[in-house]
């Protein structure tokens, strides 16, 4: 039985405690945050008599023996909250983004090396069965080399969503603002398709929020990587959460993702579509993508058979350096 503690009890947390109570030889021990009471709801709906509730990680460490910490707090306590559970002897299964700032992700990488545990990111998306198979085409070059690429997001944020937060919307707590907290995703499906990025121009606003928050709500980036460039907009002052759409472009046809359909083009004419019906939905909202239960089952069989984790922190290294050096580019 692998012994679960979670700290950070709000949406993401609610969606971390639904998949690990939906597994077997998991056992939640103790749900931690700053407010005491939302600790325990949490114990009360998703473990069992015996999980704890307390209102910090250290006491929840010093009081249970955890095997596996799961971090959904904000932003700027994910590195030292990962930290002290690294040097506490316990896996860590991280909310993105990894780290707010390029100093804090080299002492958590350091933190790592001086660890003999794990530490795996939740970016979903990539365990998306469309991305999969799109991984799965490009790998196998069906359509020749990729020439190009272009991404959008076009979501929507209101003042309330930060309002309410008390850390959104500032660049000490949240380290920046639609990149590092909603367009990452994306971001990172570039990087995990096409490797390390090798430069970037990029542009960012404050479009419609600019009395509420001091980041960026769009960002507009022109990204070089090997093959040539990819075109990348995103920005939260939409009217509504459209699905991601990503299109490649390449030698003998073009993939066009876009939420859980995809559409392949072929220059001899053989077109396909395909339909995805995703993984089991939890509480989380569809645009996000719905692959937090397999991305998060997959870490717990990799830490298992001691296998090499998808989202493990080197993994994720280009999505972060991608995204430091669109926020260095304007500051």
């Amino acid at each position: 039985m692998i012994r679960v503690g979670i700290v950070g009890c709000g949406n993401i947390g609610k969606i971390h405690a639904e998949v690990l109570k939906s597994m077997e030889g998991v056992q939640i021990e103790a749900f931690a945050d700053e407010n005491l009471i939302n600790a325990s709801k949490y114990a009360e709906q998703y473990g069992t008599q015996k999980t704890c509730s307390y209102t910090s990680l250290s006491q929840m460490l010093d009081e249970k023996k955890i095997d596996v910490v799961h971090i959904c707090t904000p932003h700027h306590l994910h590195v030292p909250m990962a930290k002290e559970a690294l040097k506490r002897n316990t896996h860590v299964f991280m909310e993105k983004p990894p780290a707010i700032s390029e100093k804090d992700f080299l002492c958590l990488k350091n933190a790592k090396k001086e660890s003999e545990k794990e530490v795996g990111i939740c970016f979903q998306n990539r365990y998306n069965e469309i991305t999969e198979k799109v991984y799965d085409i490009l790998k196998r070059k069906e359509l020749g080399n990729v020439l190009g690429a272009r991404a959008f997001v076009t979501w929507k944020r209101q003042r309330e969503y930060y309002e309410n937060s008390g850390w959104r919307g500032k660049w000490n707590t949240e380290g920046g603002g639609l990149l590092i907290n909603q367009a990452i995703h994306t971001l990172d499906l570039l990087t995990y398709f096409f490797g390390e990025a090798e430069d970037v121009e990029a542009s960012m606003h404050n479009h419609h929020l600019k009395d509420v928050i001091e980041v960026e709500d769009t960002v507009e980036a022109y990204i070089t990587f090997n093959f040539g460039t990819a075109c990348f907009y995103a920005t939260s002052a939409y009217a509504e959460d459209s699905p991601v759409l990503l299109d490649i472009v390449c030698e003998h046809g073009k993939i066009r993702m876009e939420g859980e359909r995809l559409d392949i083009w072929k220059q001899n004419g053989d077109n396909l579509t395909y339909y995805f019906a995703g993984h089991k939905s939890y509480t989380g909202k569809k645009y996000w993508g719905n692959s937090h239960g397999a991305c998060i089952e997959d870490f717990y069989h990799c830490i298992e058979k001691q296998k090499l984790y998808r989202n493990n922190l080197e993994s994720t290294e280009n999505t972060m350096k991608l995204m430091f050096k669109m926020y260095n580019s304007i500051k």
